[in-house]
């Protein structure tokens, strides 16, 4: 029965490196799949591609494919990644001028797009925003982007057409994974039971060294060897869509049953109806077996008819978080970091700054578990932090103002002050009619 091996390069945007080349040297693999874009990820680079329209796509794409590129070509691995971001096209000319300076021919590279549907919003003016419960025409922001998630099909249009890298905007995350077997085997997309095993392989792929014991780890309760060497998963999957999840012999961290059963579980609302743009997903019954060191074998996903309908992340400019912090230590700093976080607040009333949500922590008493009546040990140091989310960019200027001022104002022994602002794009969901999205390839060709 053929096989095919699938690696996964990256679990997110700024990822390390190691691990995919490692995989593509010492993998045995037919593709490595990066995922490298979350839903805000997409957002900010979109509001990139608005100051530089040839920008867009991942900050670290040039860095990746310098050492990628060369060792993929060698070892014949066909790479797919969402590195495209909001500008796969762009991504696409930079790889192949990479790959002509490195003397890399025989290439053909895809870009795979249409999931900017931001001119299309205006019919869904009264369509319901997840986050707020209310029509998108009330969404409070300026919106800068819209990216629905899209399933295989330009993917496995680019395959069918050679392509050696494939270059994405937004698509579903386990879409990477699932492209190439659709492709290699055959699978009728309308075999459900076939794509909900697919679907699978790409979720357990997906978030990278997650599957390998990395977001596993707990010192003495969950150890995991050598984090710090942490090999990314491989899925070897037949053509019957059973597969086993391993990782290059060697590396560090481990595969096992729970690994690999939390990452199955990861933003996963309901096991048993897993939304996807390529079918609804079904994790409910299945199994996994240890069969050796680090390999484990994964039967019983299957899945039921894609939904008539796909997700949207729409991108606005929301808001600006200002934000000073200030450290005090020795006897009674907690106490006089209480007395500055009271200073500043009623600075902030006093000077009239207008803000929509204000927030106290005391670093290392409460920032995490955010509990008013918590009972504090006594600290020898203390780091004050106050934020506060304003409309406009001078109120959040006066809140690290105030910070700041407190060096000489009181209480005694403030040090180390810092202050920033960050113009915040947050992001708001909702979905829109399939038939609206239509994906889009173009290639380029390295001769």
């Amino acid at each position: 029965m053929k096989k095919i091996r699938i690696g996964s390069g990256a679990g997110y945007a700024g990822d390390r490196l190691e691990p995919a080349l490692e995989l593509i040297a010492k993998g045995n693999l037919d593709y490595i799949s990066f995922e490298c874009l979350a839903e805000r990820t997409i957002a900010i680079a979109q509001k990139a591609k608005l100051v530089n329209p040839d920008k867009g796509y991942n900050g670290l794409l040039e860095h990746r494919m310098d050492k990628v590129l060369p060792l993929a070509h060698e070892h014949k691995v066909k790479v797919i990644t969402n590195m495209g971001a909001a500008n796969p096209q762009s991504a696409v000319d930079v790889i192949c001028k990479m790959a002509e300076e490195k003397g890399i021919k025989g290439l053909k590279v895809a870009a795979v797009y249409g999931d900017d549907v931001l001119d299309k919003l205006d019919k869904y003016k009264n369509t319901t925003v997840w986050e707020t419960g209310r029509p998108l025409e009330e969404l409070d922001g300026d919106i800068i982007s819209a990216n629905v998630y899209m399933g295989i099909d330009g993917i496995v249009e680019a395959l069918k057409n050679g392509a050696d890298i494939i270059v994405t905007g937004r698509v579903s995350d386990p879409a990477l994974f699932l492209a190439p077997l659709v492709y290699e085997f055959g699978w009728d997309i309308n075999n459900y039971d076939l794509m909900g095993k697919g679907t699978l392989t790409g979720h357990l792929l997906e978030c990278g060294g997650q599957a390998t014991g990395g977001y596993f780890a707990e010192p003495g309760k969950k150890d995991v060897e050598r984090l710090w060497e942490l090999g990314f998963p491989i899925a070897e999957v037949s053509e019957n869509g059973e597969f086993i999840i391993t990782k290059v012999e060697g590396s560090g961290g481990i595969v096992n049953k729970d690994t690999v059963t939390e990452q199955m579980i990861y933003e996963i609302h309901d096991p048993a109806t897993y939304f996807t743009p390529d079918c609804v997903a079904d994790f409910s019954k299945v199994t996994f077996t240890e069969k050796g060191k680090d390999v484990v074998e994964v039967k019983g996903a299957t899945g039921r008819e894609k939904t008539d309908t796909l997700k949207v992340s729409i991108g606005y400019k929301d808001c600006f978080i200002g934000e000073g912090e200030i450290s005090y230590a020795g006897p009674g700093c907690l106490d006089r970091a209480k007395l500055a976080a009271e200073i500043v607040e009623k600075r902030l009333e006093l000077t009239k700054v207008k803000y929509d949500e204000l927030r106290i922590d005391f670093i290392g008493i409460n920032s995490i578990y955010k509990n008013s009546d918590r009972k504090y040990n006594v600290p020898e140091e203390v780091r004050l932090r106050v934020s506060a989310r304003t409309k406009t960019r001078y109120d959040a200027d006066q809140v690290g103002n105030e910070v700041e001022t407190l060096y000489t104002n009181g209480p005694a022994g403030g040090g180390g002050a810092t202050k920033a602002i960050s113009e915040i794009v947050s992001v708001a969901s909702m979905l829109i009619n399939r038939n609206d999205v239509e994906a889009k390839v173009i290639y380029k060709e390295v001769l």
